[in-house]
Order: C-alpha cells, then structure tokens, then sequence
C-alpha cells in the first residue's frame, strides 16, 4: 500500500493538502465556496464507478480464496511454468486476460495474486513477479477497446475509438519486444537453478489440505473473461465471477452465513495459519498428524506462512483502504482544477514547441505531473487533453495523437506513483510495495520514451490534411502558428 515517511499512509497527508488547496482557491484566489465544492464533488463522483468495481473485486476475491478458485491456480501453476519463462509468461498471461477484461485491476487481483504465489513456489522474487503483472495488466488495459481510460482518452481527444487504439499500436509494439526481450533475459538468469522440488511439492500439499483443488478453478475466471468479451461492463461481469464462484463453494459445504462473512472481511486461513503460528515443532508436526500430512514440521511451517499471507485477502472492508484513497485524491484534483493550478503550470512548458516530439514530450510530461499532483489516473487524462486539444490542432497533428499521447503516460505511469490510486490497490493486491515492483514494470516506464524517441524520428505520426483526412506522413515540424 503506499505509503510516507515512518510509515503513514498518504490518506491524511492528501486530505489536509486538499484543504490547504481550497482554502487558497476560496481565499486567496476568491471563487466561490460552493463552486469549489462542486468541482470536488464532480470529482469525487467521476471515481465512483472505480470504488464501486473495488468493493466488488474484494468480494470476489475473498470468495475466490475461500471456494479454491486462486489457490488451484497456484497448485496447477506450479506444475505448468518453469523459472526460465516465468517473468515472460507472467506478462504475457496477464495482457491476455486485461485484453479480454478491459480492466488492470481485476487482472492484478485475480491471476496477479495467483501468479505471485507460482513465482513465490519457483523462487522468482516478488518484485519482479508483481512487476510482471503490472506490465501486463497495464497493457491490456491499456489496448482493450473494453477499457474505461482507453474510452475515455479519444473521447477528450475527439477521435474515433479504433483510429486511437490503432495509433497506440505503433508505440505500444516495439515497448511490447523490448519487454519480451528482457524478460526472457531475466528468466535465463533462473534457469541454471535447480528447482526446489521439496518446497514446490510441500506448497502443493498445504494447499491441497486447506482447499477443494481441481480444474474447476479455472471457470470463474472463464465467466468473467467471456463476459468482457461478450463486452458484459465491468461490474456485472465482476457479479457474475461472483455468482459461479458462489455455486461452486455451496457445493463443498460452504454456509450462506460464511459467504457474507468472506464477502464482507474476507478469507482468513484456517489450517495454514495454525501451521505457521504453532509454538514450536511439537506443535506443528501434531497438527500435520491430524491430517494425515508427512512433510518435515520446519518446511510445513515455512511454507504454511508463505500460503497463510498469500490467501488471507478479499473482503469490501479491507478494499476501503483504496476507497479512501480515491475519494482523497479525486477531492484534491478537483481543487486543483477549481483553482486553475495544473492548467497554469502545464499551459507555461508549451511556450516556444516547433517539433511533434516537443509537443508530445510536453504532453507526456502534463500526464505525468498530473498524475503526481492528482494521483488520479483519470485527471491525468483528462486535464491535459482537455488543455493540449486546441494545441494539436493549431499544430496540424491528428487527434489521435493527442489521445495515444495521453494513454502513454497517463494511463500507464499512474501505478508508478506511490500515492496515486493505481498504484495504492496494485501495491494492495500484490503485496509488494510500489517503489519495489516499480523497476520490473517494464512497459510503464519505457513506453513514454518510446512514444517520445519514434516522434522525433517521424515514425507513426498521423497529420490532418487540409481536407481533413487524416495521413501519416514522416515530418516533424509543426504549422508555424502553433509554435508561437
């Protein structure tokens, strides 16, 4: 989760800033108390969809956990993946599934959280596995016409949904090899490695005593990823994930009164648990005897407190933490944009731009900063575009520049940030904190440069005609008029 300095969370630091925000927006500046709130409250509302899709994914997780869904990813994936491929195969399962969803965070708390474990059972470290899942998330989301901010962007662009997702294509691809090509170079590094088959095999035997494990783990993640791509929204899709995984648990004799239960605080460990936290070996090897396992008592311990920390998540409350964090920043981004302080600064650095690649290095840079300010993916999105719209078009550059632009950086810098809410609930849901798996994120980062470095070279960039067509030509210079 993020956060500060000694520990605190950044909930009551981005709260007291976002008054400090308004207080200034209604004193200093003079606007009214009731605008000022209203844009707060504009805000806050836009993100509601985004809590709403959090409160049930903490459902659906914590019945996940409970019915075997995750766990028997994990026992069938330890079978299934080597070290050599894991940080490969970790990305590229990942984009499939936010391809076929439209949504990173669904795909992080779901296969995200099951692939941890696998890569946890073949001594991948964390960091890269959570990096893994969040460049592959990011990228499905990032490319799917299911997507929320691939909707939104060529909405505040003004351009065609599939004219911007095509224009992405030609930013997204050579970051997609570059990423390939490195995590097969990470995977080598593992493949002299001898697994540790003791381990694997002990994993697989505690969760096998704690869940009903078979392949029917697989359907509810089928559902959910049948319905987005039956383009089911979001939230239902997400209730129907619920709703099988609901059936399937009632069918190994789970209480309707558990479910509520799991729904509202999610799965706490049972057997695992009492593993890891026995007194001593004595304790543990009598708890073993009980079910009839035969692993030696220290290794049934270590490997129960890895499963323990692992499966105990889900739940709407533990998901608050998210929540709040959302309503915090969304509150202060609409300060920030009640007092006009993001479109002064970011209106100041395109003074003077001749070039398609300043201006599209300009335009990355007003997403980033704005997702530094805001900490909201969506504001990062929309202020800038909404700023820069008339820019390219005084420019001649097509609109799709301007969209794919937006979704380079502020879509898929946004769960770099620390205190951004991206970041807050993959960092959440994975376990790992954001400045950790920030490295391995490799898409993330790269793809703003990218994006930039073609731009200058000429590469993939589309101009409006004087007719109006939309052409991509190699020229780099940009009409006069908007240079000025």
């Amino acid at each position: 989760m993020a956060t500060l300095k000694y520990g605190v969370d950044v909930h009551v630091p981005i709260a007291m800033l976002a008054m400090v925000v308004a207080l200034v927006d209604c004193w200093w500046l003079k606007l009214k108390y009731d605008d000022v709130m209203q844009a707060a409250l504009n805000s806050i509302m836009a993100s509601l969809p985004s809590c709403m899709i959090l409160m049930l994914v903490g459902i659906l997780i914590g019945i996940w956990m409970r019915a075997g869904i995750i766990p028997g990813l994990i026992y069938h994936g330890l079978d299934i993946l080597s070290p050599a491929y894991f940080p490969l195969a970790t990305m590229v399962i990942c984009s499939i599934i936010a391809l076929c969803t439209g949504s990173s965070w669904s795909t992080e708390a779901t296969i995200g959280v099951a692939l941890m474990g696998i890569g946890n059972g073949l001594g991948v470290p964390a960091a890269m596995t959570a990096g893994c899942v969040v460049s592959g998330a990011y990228f499905g989301d990032k490319m799917s016409p299911l997507s929320d901010t691939t909707n939104l962007a060529p909405a505040v662009a003004g351009n065609d949904l599939f004219d911007h997702i095509r224009a992405m294509l030609w930013t997204t691809l050579p970051t997609l090899l570059i990423c390939f090509a490195v995590y097969i170079f990470w995977g080598r590094g593992f493949a002299g490695q001898t697994l540790d088959a003791e381990r694997i095999k002990a994993i697989q035997t505690m969760i096998a005593a704690e869940f009903n494990v078979s392949w029917l783990c697989v359907v509810p993640p089928l559902v959910v990823i049948v319905a987005s791509a039956l383009r089911v929204p979001a939230m239902p899709g997400i209730c129907l994930g619920i709703l099988v995984s609901v059936i399937m648990a009632f069918t190994q004799g789970v209480s309707i009164g558990e479910i509520w239960s799991l729904g509202q605080s999610g799965y706490k460990p049972q057997l695992t648990a009492q593993v890891a936290g026995a007194a001593d070996m004595t304790a543990v090897a009598g708890l073993l005897a009980e079910r009839g396992i035969t692993l030696a008592p220290e290794l049934a311990k270590d490997v129960s407190a890895m499963i323990s920390r692992l499966v105990g998540r889900g739940g709407m409350f533990p998901m608050m933490w998210s929540v709040e964090l959302a309503i915090a920043a969304m509150a202060m981004g609409g300060f920030l944009e009640a007092g006009g302080f993001l479109r002064v600064l970011l209106s100041a650095i395109t003074r003077g731009v001749r070039r398609a690649g300043g201006l599209i290095a300009t335009t990355i840079a007003s997403c980033f900063i704005g997702n530094l300010l805001t900490g909201s993916q969506y504001l990062s999105i929309i202020i800038p575009g909404r700023m820069f719209k008339e820019k390219f078009a005084e420019s001649g550059l097509a609109p799709r520049m301007l969209s794919r632009s937006l979704e380079d950086c502020g879509t898929l810098t946004s769960v770099l940030i620390p205190w951004n809410v991206c970041a807050g609930y993959a960092a959440g849901v994975l376990g790992v904190a954001t400045l950790d798996y920030a490295p391995y994120a490799l898409l993330n980062w790269l793809c703003p440069f990218v994006a930039i470095a073609i731009t200058y070279l000429g590469i993939g960039v589309f101009w409006r005609q004087p007719d109006g067509s939309i052409k991509r030509e190699r020229r780099t210079l940009i009409n006069a008029r908007a240079a000025e």
